[in-house]
């Protein structure tokens, strides 16, 4: 697999993230990672509705779940840890939720903002160890840069 040159995506995303706006920019980030980096199926980004469940949030690829509890998948994991999730077979995870037959691996990054889950984004790919420790350096870095080209407001008010 070619090497992918995450600086130079990083510098071209905080080209591209020219408004503040959080729908706007989670959109762009969606469909950038999507035809940027090699052998994805799913891009997309999950955001925390209620203290226990995030719900579907912009994305590229076919129809997905919604809404995701924390107590279930990766990407619920990454929302109840607010840790990075990184799994080289999806199909090895007993709790595993299947939107698409096809994903055998997946990379899980909490969006976490002052201490606050927003929410995750979530790559899916059909190839099993897609992700490496490359990869999951540069997706973290591209969400970080996400961050503080963006607004967030917290969807999900604490009580």
């Amino acid at each position: 697999m070619p090497q992918i040159d995450y600086a130079l995506l990083n510098r071209q995303l905080e080209t591209l993230l020219d408004t503040r706006d959080w729908l706007t920019n989670s959109a762009q980030v969606c469909a950038f990672v999507f035809h940027e980096v090699p052998d994805l199926n799913w891009v997309g980004f999950y955001v925390q509705r209620t203290s226990e469940m995030l719900g579907l949030g912009p994305f590229q690829g076919k129809p997905a779940c919604h809404p995701i509890p924390f107590s279930k998948g990766v990407c619920g994991a990454a929302a109840r840890q607010k840790t990075t999730q990184r799994v080289d077979d999806v199909h090895a995870i007993a709790d595993h939720i299947a939107c698409d037959a096809d994903s055998r691996s997946e990379l899980v990054i909490p969006v976490v903002m002052e201490g606050e889950l927003w929410g995750v984004l979530d790559l899916d790919s059909p190839i099993p160890g897609r992700f490496s420790d490359v990869d999951q350096e540069g997706i973290e870095r591209l969400v970080a840069t996400f961050l503080r080209h963006t607004d967030i407001p917290l969807l999900f008010e604490h009580q």
